[in-house]
């Protein structure tokens, strides 16, 4: 099984590796972030404010030095789409807070630190347009709005609530029209730029289209481009200076991949320094937003990095002393048992995921459970540990290991608290700079809301059931000869290798098609893509803690933590009492 890690003094030593990198990984990252968003410019505060009906409204103001209340600047609403948050739409912010238009990046009714039901009263798009409105250092004769998938939702949603409110807009990933906003007309709304990238997922669902890079072949888009032939890329159509001004981008991208996209976010920036005055030009080359990227994601690789760094300093303490126990191998070799186990391991949770779409839950949002995305989960979590237990029973492969005598339960979930904690703190305290833990859709925050908090405890017992099960089956697959490497390498295949298999497999099939091979599952698709390196890191941890306490226990219960804040963290509330 390689180096005895059970040691106290192996333990410190490890310890101390891992938080001097996590230490190193977060100033670095939170520096550069913080950098960005207060040194390039402009500034970046966190605010609140309240919607006529009482709701509490959160959202990010970008707010250029150059604008002031003598010299107001012209301003933009940006909005994230579904199961997202505000700092989803950090490259767009930056790069118009760089060109000087003040940015209220907009929390969505439900989504992050918002109030209120996700999907209901315009998502809250006309709140948010009557906030940047009320800004003093705005000139509320030049507003842009812009918005990505729902969030494009949102802003038309403000576009029909205050029609003579805002100049011109760019819809990202999104569309007018059914399922969700006003059909679109070559009047309404003004002055509109549509950046619908050539492989975005869900052209089905907006456009009516079988492929995205087919969209201006629609009827849906000829009408609002007022136009009986295909909408060509890159032309303009209509009249800026009378506010019907159209225009078609398509760069090549995903709908999530808009996000991290040079040429999604600077046609953006284009379309704004055509459509509004005030602004300060800048090449559609020129672009930090990069920086920030990469400064929030080293910061969650160091949180992986701290927490395996607590986990080995808790585990050294004398109090913990009970936990730490010399792994025992589970398997003899890698025979047709052992790739049984492996396969079973990897394929079961990302086949039953495209089972079911996602957006229909078979837990419908209560009091209780008032999120529907994390419900669906929830449920899907439990059915995995039933059919676990089924296959296991069938296949073998019980994990023995350190008994789990309830001492040793009481300490592995005080041990768990303690690496929780600990990383919530973390992440906390970078929130109150207004930076989170984020590499494109990955992302970590502090919850917000009473309804997370409640979410939160609905889901910790399925998501720690889920992860257990699986920490166990990993466990089984224990060889004699492993070392860390070799150890930390299966244990990620196993846990992630099926969600990469089949999630990667998709868009090779989009790639090559244009089309998903089902496009209902859109969906489920696209959240796919966070099991990655979700599961991948989880397994690192599964994995770093058996070789220290001959167990799953611990583990499991850190991971059902963390897979529960996760979760819910980054996803809608539909229910609020």
């Amino acid at each position: 099984m390689g180096q005895d890690l059970t040691s106290v003094g192996a333990l410190r030593r490890s310890a101390a590796r891992y938080l001097s990198l996590a230490a190193a990984l977060i100033v670095i990252g939170v520096g550069m972030a913080f950098f960005v968003q207060h040194h390039m410019g402009f500034s970046v505060r966190d605010v609140r404010f309240t919607g006529a009906d009482g709701t509490t409204f959160s959202a990010l103001v970008y707010k250029p030095r150059t604008a002031t209340p003598d010299t107001p600047a012209p301003g933009i609403l940006a909005v994230h789409g579904y199961i997202n948050t505000r700092e989803t739409q950090s490259a767009f912010a930056i790069e118009f807070a760089r060109r000087g238009y003040v940015v209220v990046a907009l929390d969505q009714r439900g989504h992050g630190y918002s109030g209120g039901a996700a999907t209901a009263k315009g998502f809250g798009g006309p709140e948010g347009l009557t906030f940047l409105r009320s800004l003093p250092f705005v000139n509320k004769d030049e507003i842009g709005l812009e918005g990505h998938s729902m969030g494009g939702w949102t802003i038309l949603a403000a576009a029909a609530a205050m029609p003579d409110a805002y100049k011109a807009m760019v819809l990202e990933g999104s569309s007018t029209g059914k399922p969700f906003a006003a059909p679109g007309t070559p009047t309404w709304p003004r002055n509109l730029a549509l950046v619908y990238s050539r492989f975005d997922e869900f052209a089905p669902l907006m456009w009516g289209a079988p492929t995205a890079a087919t969209v201006g072949e629609t009827a849906k888009l000829k009408a609002l481009f007022g136009t009986d032939a295909t909408v060509a890329r890159e032309r303009l159509y209509g009249d800026i200076a009378a506010g019907t001004g159209r225009m078609l981008h398509q760069p090549l991208a995903t709908h999530p991949g808009d996000h991290i996209s040079k040429v999604a976010v600077g046609e953006a920036a284009d379309w704004f320094a055509r459509t509004l005055k005030g602004g300060t030009p800048r090449p559609v080359s020129d672009q930090m937003w990069w920086w920030k990227e990469a400064g929030t994601g080293l910061f969650l690789a160091g949180i992986g990095a701290l927490m395996l760094g607590l986990f080995d300093l808790l585990l050294s303490l004398r109090g913990f002393a009970g936990l730490r126990a010399v792994p025992v191998a589970q398997a003899t070799r890698r025979d047709g048992r052992w790739w049984a186990r492996w396969l079973t391991l990897t394929l079961i949770a990302p086949v039953t995921f495209f089972l079911l779409p996602i957006s229909v839950s078979p837990l419908k949002p209560s009091a209780l459970f008032p999120q529907a995305i994390t419900n669906w989960m929830t449920v899907w979590a439990l059915a995995n540990v039933a059919i676990g237990l089924g296959v296991g029973a069938l296949i073998g492969g019980r994990a023995a290991g350190a008994k789990p005598a309830p001492a040793r339960w009481g300490l592995s979930l005080a041990l768990a608290v303690g690496v929780l904690a600990g990383t919530y703190g973390v992440v906390t305290l970078a929130g109150l700079v207004n930076v989170d833990a984020r590499f494109w859709v990955v992302a970590l925050k502090p919850l917000g809301t009473p309804e997370q908090g409640m979410a939160v405890l609905t889901a910790l017992i399925p998501f720690t059931l889920f992860v257990g099960l699986a920490f166990r089956a990993l466990a089984a697959l224990s060889l004699p000869e492993q070392d860390r490497l070799s150890g930390y390498s299966w244990g990620k295949g196993a846990l992630a290798a099926g969600f990469l298999a089949l999630t990667g497999g998709q868009y090779l099939w989009l790639f090559a098609t244009g089309a998903l091979p089902v496009p209902f599952l859109a969906l489920n698709t696209i959240v796919a893509i966070q099991f990655v390196p979700v599961l991948g890191g989880l397994a690192v941890l599964a994995v770093h803690a058996w070789r220290r306490t001959g167990g799953y226990v611990a583990a499991s219960l850190i991971g059902g933590g963390f897979v529960a804040w996760y979760v819910v963290a980054g996803t809608a509330t539909h229910f609020v009492g």
